[in-house]
């Protein structure tokens, strides 16, 4: 949808009993959201923070999202702060609080922006370590972008189409032709308000869509589920851990696959994220290795595969950035 060459995002810290959690919410641009308003955000809302009991860490994110309009980074970084500190009072990682295997998470994908057809090759062998790559499409030069991607490998292509096509057969024509590319499954096909559109262009092509654009909340949910075949969900876009939570299990009962993604953001978001990762089918969380300053080191990864830290709840240290 954009470039940039630096991205502002909401840091929060939570201490009590001398103990600090650690939280970040990445503002989404499409839904109006800026790292000053969250933070403005979060000040309004300080009488209700200060002295409030943090194990009831639901009852109070309850109470803070009725009183933050909006603002879902906002809500994101005070709820991964919140759990960050819960599980560090227990003496867990976050993983184990929620009964998870870490050794079941999955491969992350590494995305490639689009870019001429040079640099995405370029892109693509600086991105060898990684068995399965996300491509950026969603404009005309879709078949040039996959085919500069397919001249330098063969792996498995995952596709976000960022809402960019706009017409349902230009959807249908360009997924059955990245089908047979080696694509797994397309993201975001069309505008997030297109439902009726998205189910005519499913029942007319193989290969899997997920919504992203399209998935903000656990309500949303069940009216995707016949035109979808799983959701992306993002602790930025729906307002943390908790929530996040709640879209994995809706998604799960609706028999949808289940993607965790991310924005670019440091390991403090993405560590958040991929802490539930083990509960998903896919996963997209690279925010942190597209960043030259990040604060933190948490969630790992090794030959694509993520690897949780296994310190009391995110598990982060401090770079010293």
């Amino acid at each position: 949808m954009s470039s940039s060459q630096y991205r502002d995002t909401i840091f929060v810290r939570v201490s009590s009993d001398g103990v600090a959690g650690v939280g970040e919410g990445a503002p989404i641009v499409r839904y109006h959201e800026n790292a000053a308003d969250g933070t403005k955000a979060i000040a309004d809302i300080m009488p209700t923070l200060q002295g409030a009991d943090l194990w009831q860490f639901e009852k109070l994110m309850e109470t803070i999202s009725s009183q933050m309009q909006g603002q879902f980074a906002a809500k994101a970084a005070l709820d991964v702060a919140l759990m960050d500190w819960i599980g560090q009072r227990m003496n867990v990682p976050l993983y184990r609080l929620f009964g998870l295997d870490a050794s079941e998470t999955p491969v992350t994908t590494f995305s490639i922006g689009i870019d001429t057809p040079e640099i995405t090759k370029q892109k693509v062998r600086e991105a060898d370590e990684f068995p399965v790559l996300k491509i950026k499409v969603g404009l005309d030069t879709d078949e040039a972008t996959i085919e500069a991607v397919r001249s330098v490998t063969k792996k498995p292509l995952r596709v976000d189409a960022n809402e960019g096509w706009k017409d349902k057969d230009e959807a249908v024509r360009k997924i059955n032709w990245l089908e047979r590319q080696g694509v797994e499954f397309v993201e975001q096909p069309m505008p997030a308000h297109m439902i009726e559109e998205t189910r005519w262009v499913r029942k007319h092509v193989h290969l899997p869509l997920i919504a992203d654009e399209a998935a903000v909340s656990a309500h949303a949910i069940p009216g995707l589920a016949d035109a979808y075949d799983g959701v992306n969900v993002k602790l930025d876009k729906c307002g943390g851990i908790q929530q996040a939570l709640r879209m994995i299990y809706v998604a799960k009962s609706l028999r949808m696959k289940t993607m965790l993604g991310c924005m670019v953001s440091s390991s403090v978001s993405v560590t958040a994220a991929a802490h539930l990762s083990p509960l998903v089918d896919y996963a997209d969380l690279d925010g942190n290795l597209l960043i030259a300053n990040d604060p933190y080191r948490g969630v790992k990864v090794e030959k694509g595969k993520l690897v949780l830290p296994d310190r009391p709840g995110l598990g982060l240290t401090a770079t010293g950035v």
